[in-house]
């Protein structure tokens, strides 16, 4: 598996029912000029100055946007983020437009990118072939008469891109860095999270409730009356909720620990023994000697259930997740019904997003770095990555600098800490090497098949790395994608084009407001190399403990100051924040801000920089980080942030960042025991 891939917004994107079904789009607008200048409002235009700042700095930076800019229908959040990938989005839809309107035109690449669009937003084509796409794979399913024939089929889902029963895939391992080896790790829920099976206040017994029915509603689509609906709904139920008491809950995946145990297929084996692994192993290309288990308890609890359930339950459940996989790609009535749980019940979205718009991230998704190409000549080119790197390069020296100063560390760790930082490698925008999608076959009009094809070539693609050397160029982010990631096994950071864009980078902006936003993001990601995760990863990648112990020791306890405080910011009126679960985006978010600052404060020096709207330069760089992350949310998107996302909300992420920052208090000229200016405050870095 790939441990701790730390992104700045990961798993805070749209859920994952959002693909398909709307009127054909209209002519999409013309994109806007990437070197125009700011695209979007910038914070003049944010602040709330009815709000004092020492009372509440997010409510008083965003507090004007906030209400200017309510959740949209199609939506189940509206963030600064959103806006920026609304205007991606724009972009992408323009090139995908043009290219599918073209067919016979262009590169090999317009037109496969093209095709794939084109198929996309055919909706009556869609609606026309009903199921006949998946009728094999149903019919396959319905053969399964043995645990062989389970098994394989398990084996053929799983490279369709379909969760069934558990997950395959490859990784590099832990304690050799340098080798890829094959990992196997839980699945094969419906639900968000294995808690969401278990939790018995009233919003969660309704939500089970609502989900079964929503799994019945679309056994009834598929043409089986209302009563064996409900019956395999409830069949689906039980067995998700047995592998649900197998899994690991998403707090304790935390520790790396946790998720290593390197093992023989003959332990394998002996975990779940009538599982025929003999058969599955080769069909996924999972071969090898070491096969890393995330999660052995959950494959023992598996091997019970192939036990003793009957294989007519186990065809009823593949046949839903077959289904619930694909429901994106099929006719409209699948897909409104998809909606209606995912999105409606389970975020508080309440209309879809324009077919476009669904279609886009399907292209993206599938053949992201041939869509990428195009999107980087229009908005990045390399003068892009000269400007970031400028910012690295300065970040990274404030964490040298941070590192050779802090007071609780001793030579031994504190040299070790500096060669990982040395170590670090940055990619900024996109691949140096773009990635060949010649074999992928995409046909017009043929969208299951497309994305099915698109599917395989890339689960064979990752499972072919396995023996063979580490790829360290390779990108784990689509160039368009709004966000950034830290990879503590390859120990770089990696910065997509498509976040490097107004309003976190503005060229014409002045340095304060783009430190205090891309800065901050640049420190974030840093910062994450010593997290509470990505500090068990020494400069080579390797999972080892190269602390001493009274460091380790100092560093747990400024930690549990972290995870303590943000473990008391209230989400809802009977939820809190998980602390443990959201410490190392925690870390991440003050560490990446002192740094940011710091790295602003030596440029500054020797600069006389003027006053601009009435704020100082200093407090334009808290500006520009606390306008990065207005966002408005539905209740039920935050409860369901606060249950699976490593990420704490937004007003969080702003206000328990900066009351932990003295230097912001005295920009903002805070006193002593106001809400923004804590007698005390937790430094991790």
């Amino acid at each position: 598996m790939r441990f701790c891939f730390c992104g700045l917004l990961v798993g805070s994107a749209l859920p994952f029912a959002q693909l398909i079904a709307a009127p054909p789009p209209a002519p999409p607008p013309a994109p806007p000029d990437a070197d125009s200048g700011p695209q979007l409002p910038g914070y003049s235009g944010m602040v709330d100055r009815s709000i004092n700042p020492c009372d509440d700095f997010y409510k008083y930076a965003c507090g004007t946007w906030l209400k200017n800019n309510p959740i949209p229908p199609d939506r189940s959040r509206w963030a600064r983020f959103d806006e920026l990938q609304e205007r991606n989005e724009t972009i992408l839809r323009a090139i995908l437009e043009k290219d599918a309107g073209q067919p016979d035109s262009g590169s090999a690449i317009d037109r496969k990118i093209g095709t794939f669009y084109g198929a996309c937003v055919d909706v009556a084509t869609v609606d026309r072939k009903g199921l006949e796409p998946l009728q094999p794979e149903f019919d396959r399913i319905r053969a399964i008469h043995d645990l062989p024939s389970l098994s394989a089929e398990v084996a053929r889902l799983q490279r369709m891109g379909v969760d069934a029963v558990f997950s395959t895939g490859s990784g590099q391992d832990f304690k050799d860095a340098t080798k890829v080896i094959a990992n196997l790790d839980q699945g094969g829920l419906g639900l968000p999270e294995r808690d969401y099976y278990f939790k018995t206040d009233p919003t969660s017994v309704d939500l089970r409730e609502k989900y079964v029915k929503h799994v019945a509603r679309m056994f009834e689509l598929m043409g089986e009356p209302a009563e064996k609906a409900a019956a395999d709904a409830a069949t689906v139920m039980k067995m998700e909720t047995q592998l649900a008491k197998a899994s690991m809950d998403v707090t304790s995946r935390r520790d790396p620990a946790n998720v290593y145990h390197p093992m023989t297929p003959e332990k394998v084996a002996a975990l779940a023994p009538a599982f025929d692994w003999k058969l599955f192993l080769p069909a996924v290309h999972a071969e090898g000697q070491s096969i890393n288990v995330a999660a052995p308890d959950f494959f023992t609890g598996m091997g019970a259930m192939l036990n003793r359930l009957s294989f007519d339950d186990w065809k009823t459940y593949l046949t839903w997740h077959l289904l619930h996989a694909e429901a994106r790609l099929l006719p409209t009535k699948f897909v409104d019904e998809n909606f209606n749980f995912y999105a409606k019940t389970l975020t508080g979205q309440k209309e879809q997003q324009p077919r476009w718009k669904r279609c886009v991230r399907l292209t993206d998704s599938d053949l992201g770095e041939a869509l990428g190409q195009a999107y980087v000549q229009q908005t990045f080119g390399s003068e892009g990555k000269a400007r970031t790197l400028k910012i690295v390069n300065d970040i990274e020296a404030a964490m040298q600098q941070d590192l050779e100063t802090v007071d609780w560390m001793t030579p031994q760790t504190r040299k070790l800490a500096l060669e990982k930082l040395h170590a670090v490698a940055n990619k900024i925008g996109y691949p140096d090497k773009w990635r060949d999608y010649s074999k992928v076959e995409v046909l017009p009009g043929d969208l299951v098949g497309n994305d099915e094809r698109a599917t395989e070539f890339e689960f064979d693609r990752q499972m072919a790395k396995i023996g063979k050397p580490v790829d360290k160029t390779e990108w784990g982010m689509t160039p368009p994608t709004v966000n950034a990631y830290y990879d503590p096994q390859m120990n770089n950071i990696n910065f997509p084009a498509g976040i490097l864009q107004p309003p976190f980078y503005t060229a014409s902006s002045d340095f304060a407001t783009n430190y205090g936003a891309v800065g901050a993001v640049v420190g974030h990601e840093l910062t994450h190399g010593f997290d509470d995760q990505g500090r068990q990863f020494d400069a080579a990648g390797n999972f080892t403990d190269w602390w001493q112990p009274e460091d380790a020791k100092a560093y747990e306890t400024r930690a549990k100051c972290i995870e303590d405080e943000y473990g008391n910011f209230q989400v809802a009126p009977d939820v809190k924040e998980n602390g443990k679960l959201t410490e190392g985006e925690n870390i991440a978010d003050n560490g990446g801000l002192r740094l940011a600052y710091a790295a602003f404060t030596k440029l500054m020096a020797g600069d006389k920089l003027t006053d601009v709207d009435g704020y100082t330069p200093q407090q334009r760089f808290f500006l520009g980080f606390a306008g990065m992350w207005c966002t408005n949310d539905t209740p039920q998107a935050r409860r369901l942030q606060a249950a699976t996302n490593p990420h704490s909300l937004s007003e969080f992420r702003v206000n328990g960042t900066l009351v932990n920052m003295p230097e912001f208090a005295q920009a903002w000229s805070c006193k002593v025991g106001q809400p923004m200016a804590p007698k005390t405050n937790c430094r991790v870095w």
